[in-house]
């Protein structure tokens, strides 16, 4: 049986049927982890396999699913090293609040993945772990800092993985891999119990291979915490039932002007146009729209996010800064350096940032617009970290405003890399991007495409 063409809703219902068994799908993935991790790198740990087939419920949303965690997630019993040399050795007492509901739900997990160290950063190029490699290109980048979760998605090393997203973590490895990334509104998800980079904008959530696969994790993933001061309490959301609902007479904005198009392959520009046609087809109403205003956000949130991470690694960075890879130590570096005046110009950007986007939903459903402005990078090489800061330039406003945002596979550029399509849409409608997503997705063939390192094994 071929899992790959199948969503996890499929294959939990055949775990539960019996037709297959949960140990039937972690056995899946762990073939997979035996013939790709050694090259691609996307584990830190993998786990071992669990003997125990899981009492057969019907109460379990992910029965039987194996997932893979970002290691900036706490896992109980098991390190969770945040990439980092200083947590190398960490073993959590608990779970995170996410993992209890992941484990509550059925899930499996199969390993924590690699990340860019302490997620300070989109190349996963690790110092202290190894670099992770792009399945479609290993030579290139899988971008980061979830790329070890965007990796194992793409390979069926996982059947969906756990991500965190400051400036862009999920959405843009996702991009890159060609699999779908789901950045929740802020607040949407727990954050207790994984490594902060920045407390201002952290998101967590999920990376899957189809749109409807994030709508489940959503549910699953979602809810209040009272116990995170992060955790905001609304009302229970509904992500699955109304996906196939019609986009007839949707308005739906296309981002065009300066910031979109200066940096911007003309692939990916192309790819993303194309996409707003395919949605047009389908009855929606299409209306080009200047963003450049988004450049501010995208400078406040890169403030903000070096800031706060050296607030967070302060010590850390005092006491033993050569234990920093060059690059994050760099970064954390420029963080410390900002004036508070600075740092206080950057909030009232993002208040102002906020309300132009309140504005600008109040007349749009969706926003339509590149995940990443390039194709994966290359690794190493000149220019390769100069390359990667163009990466984060479509995902940190939303970090920024806190909006839900999803990528989905949106094409292929002509040296066969995955391009990304970014939509976006107000606080708390998760829905909405999910359903815009979907359609597209249903109307292409670029979420059924696997990566070449998996192409050319069989």
């Amino acid at each position: 049986m071929n899992l790959d063409s199948l969503s996890l809703t499929d294959q939990r219902e055949l775990a539960k049927s019996r037709e297959i068994s949960a140990s039937d799908l972690a056995a899946a993935c762990r073939q997979q982890i035996e013939r790709f991790n050694p090259t691609l790198n996307a584990f830190i740990t993998v786990l071992p396999p669990n003997s125990d087939e899981m009492p057969n419920s019907g109460s379990m949303p992910l029965y039987g699913i194996p997932i893979a965690v970002k290691d900036l997630y706490d896992t109980k019993g098991v390190r969770t090293t945040g990439g980092s040399k200083f947590f190398a050795d960490y073993v959590p007492s608990e779970d995170a609040y996410v993992i209890q509901k992941i484990k509550k739900a059925g899930g499996q997990i199969v390993g924590k993945t690699n990340t860019h160290e302490i997620a300070l950063g989109v190349t996963n190029n690790n110092p202290h772990f190894g670099a992770c490699k792009n399945p479609w290109d290993i030579t290139r980048t899988p971008g980061g800092s979830s790329g070890g979760s965007a990796v194992a998605v793409a390979t069926g090393m996982s059947l969906a993985a756990l991500g965190t997203d400051t400036g862009g973590s999920i959405r843009i490895p996702a991009a890159l891999c060609g699999v779908v990334g789901l950045k929740p509104t802020f607040g949407r998800v727990s954050l207790r119990g994984i490594l902060p980079l920045s407390w201002n904008l952290d998101h967590a959530g999920p990376i899957t291979r189809k749109v409807e696969d994030a709508a489940l994790m959503l549910q699953v993933m979602g809810g209040y915490d009272e116990l995170d001061p992060t955790s905001v309490k609304t009302l229970p959301g509904d992500y699955s039932s109304h996906l196939k609902d019609t986009l007839k007479e949707r308005k739906v904005a296309l981002a065009v002007g300066k910031y979109i198009e200066e940096v911007s392959d003309p692939e990916i520009l192309e790819a993303v146009y194309k996409a707003a046609k395919v949605l047009e087809e389908q009855g929606v109403i299409i209306t080009e729209l200047n963003v450049d205003f988004l450049w501010e956000a995208a400078q406040a949130n890169a403030l903000m996010t070096q800031a706060d991470a050296a607030a967070f690694h302060r010590e850390r960075l005092q006491e033993h800064p050569d234990w920093f890879g060059a690059d994050v130590r760099q970064r954390l570096e420029t963080g410390a350096r900002f004036t508070s005046s600075e740092y206080v110009l950057a909030r009232r950007t993002q208040t102002e940032v906020k309300r132009r986007c309140e504005l600008l939903f109040e007349e749009y459903d969706v926003l339509l617009l590149p995940t990443v402005p390039i194709p994966a990078p290359v690794l190493e090489g000149e220019n390769a970290i100069e390359r990667a800061r163009l990466l984060t330039r479509f995902t940190a406003p939303f970090n920024l405003t806190g909006l839900p945002a999803l990528s989905v596979p949106c094409g292929f550029t002509k040296d066969e890399l995955p391009i990304g399509l970014q939509i976006v849409s107000r606080a708390w409608n998760e829905s909405g991007v999910l359903r815009a997503g979907f359609a597209y997705q249903q109307a292409t063939e670029w979420h059924k495409m696997k990566p070449q390192i998996v192409q050319e094994a069989g």
